[in-house]
């Protein structure tokens, strides 16, 4: 029977899955039970330091892998330290800055689309590797990173059909203005 179901405690059920959002369960007027969930959205893969392997969705909160489903987002690898969860409220945590470098990635369409993965060097320098081509894309620290963006950007519009994709081995937007290819 409909009203031997607990409501409340079906919505606390789901909103605990790791996965979840929120959720939101109700009796409709012909009294079917009506669910809303709203899922997690995962937007950067984690491989720690410590070999922890783990999903940022969009506000910073760690989630667990799925055993059905793998997210096509960019990986980060390397030195990141262990997650902690008031890490985004930590100015010089470099889980944050790896964090918000990949968030500013995602709302270029052309970058999201470009970049594989984000390494992460003992020195706390982010180096990108890209889909297409075999260079390596030398970020270096999240400073300025709108700027390095924006370089590289008119980078690959401007130079790249020229040039070709495999002509450089490394493309270095680490200072100011600059960028320098090998």
């Amino acid at each position: 029977s409909v009203r031997t179901v607990e409501i409340e405690r079906l919505e606390q059920v789901l909103e605990k899955d790791p996965l979840v959002q929120d959720a939101e369960v109700f009796l409709d007027a012909r009294d079917f039970v009506r669910v809303t969930v709203i899922q997690r959205e995962p937007v950067i893969r984690i491989i720690d330091k410590d070999g922890w392997n783990y999903y940022l969705d969009k506000n910073g909160i760690r989630m667990p892998l799925s055993k059905h489903f793998t997210a096509r987002v960019v990986v980060a690898t390397g030195s990141i330290p262990v997650y902690v969860p008031d890490f985004l409220e930590r100015e010089k945590h470099l889980l944050r800055q790896l964090f918000l470098l990949s968030t500013e990635l995602r709302k270029d369409a052309f970058l999201n689309a470009m970049i594989g993965q984000i390494f992460v060097s003992s020195n706390g320098d982010f180096i990108l590797a890209p889909l297409i081509g075999d260079q390596k894309i030398v970020f270096g620290k999240y400073e300025d990173a709108q700027d390095k963006i924006q370089n590289l950007k008119i980078f690959y519009h401007e130079a790249m059909p020229y040039e070709g994709w495999r002509k450089y081995r490394s493309i270095d937007v680490r200072f100011r203005g600059q960028v320098i290819c090998k």
